[in-house]
């Protein structure tokens, strides 16, 4: 999905201001670069990789503060494709959001309130931790709607706006099957 948010992003942005390809490919990484930080996750309160410093807002006005510095356009919309990311994933589990107060915030609609206060109890009924998320997330069909909705939306605006990086949208085909693998995975794991 955020891979997907980043194109759209960046093909409006090519569009407005042409962008090169790598300034293209810039903004759409820091979409999703944030979740990069899953392999850090030892290092983060509970094991969960968004009460990290890079699931928080800093990051994202860092880069946008040094692209005014530096008055660098793609610096200043990478920052705000990162922000997109954190603000969206507000929605599904929360994150740290202001980093420093080492709270979970937002919306959070894909966990009861009951579940989020007593994770440990819900996550210890699965082989597999994770296992509670990616069931929740993939069990609910507003998520799948909103993927493929953004992929619709990410195939339309890359045509329009940005046709002559239509190829870097094989980079959305492989976190794709990452995800997919892992999703696939950890049902065989919970059945088994």
């Amino acid at each position: 999905m955020h891979f997907g948010i980043g194109i759209i992003i960046a093909s409006i942005s090519k569009y407005l201001f042409d962008l090169n390809f790598l300034e293209f490919f810039l903004i759409a990484l820091f979409a999703f670069v944030c979740d990069f930080d899953i392999f850090l996750s030892k290092y983060a309160l509970d094991n969960n990789h968004r009460m990290l410093i890079t699931h928080s807002i800093i990051p994202a006005i860092s880069i946008t503060i040094l692209g005014l510095i530096f008055n660098l356009t793609v610096l200043i919309i990478s920052g705000f494709s990162y922000s997109i990311h954190i603000i969206i994933d507000t929605f599904d589990w929360g994150t740290n959001f202001f980093y420093f107060q080492k709270k979970q915030v937002g919306l959070k609609l894909l966990i009861t309130k009951e579940e989020f206060n007593n994770i440990s109890k819900y996550i210890s009924q699965f082989k597999r931790p994770e296992s509670f998320f990616d069931k929740k997330y993939y069990g609910n069909i507003a998520c799948i709607t909103t993927e493929v909705l953004i992929f619709i939306l990410m195939i339309l605006f890359i045509t329009l706006f940005a046709l002559k990086y239509f190829l870097i949208i094989t980079i959305y085909f492989i976190f794709l099957a990452f995800h997919l693998q892992r999703h696939f995975n950890l049902k065989k794991i919970e059945s088994n």
